[in-house]
């Protein structure tokens, strides 16, 4: 039988969840997106005609990515049906819109910021309370 060395043993293992992947390492250690970053709400859609398999640089994540989005599906679902960060999502999606494999559709008006006025009374509102 084998012991176990002293000293501080790996952190990346877990005993009962197996090795323990950092966020970073599925994206190459990059931290934004080659695309500019999508909105939380935004509409992902795979392609129809493109099959993911016949790309062999693409991750285990890609490929869960693109099968999700056979339907309209937000940035912030595939996030929490993958158990990933939204900036980890975010520049893995940003690889698939590279490759054409996905399309992403921003709501109307979701980049535009609200009136200050109307910033101002819910902020009154809110005080009031």
């Amino acid at each position: 039988m084998r012991a176990e060395p002293p000293g501080p043993q790996h952190e990346w293992l877990d005993g009962d969840a197996g090795p323990v992947v950092r966020p970073y390492t599925l994206t190459g250690g990059r931290v934004r997106s080659a695309v500019d970053g999508f909105d939380l709400v935004a509409f992902v859609l795979a392609g129809s005609d493109l099959d993911p398999a016949a790309d062999p640089r693409l991750l285990p994540e890609h490929r869960r990515l693109v099968a999700l989005a056979h339907r309209p599906v937000s940035v912030a679902e595939l996030a929490a049906e993958l158990d990933l960060a939204v900036g980890v999502v975010r520049v893995l999606l940003g690889d698939l819109l590279a490759r054409g494999l996905v399309a992403v559709h921003e709501p109307p008006g979701a980049g535009r910021v609200p009136d200050n006025d109307i910033l101002k009374a819910v902020v009154s509102g809110l005080r009031a309370l």
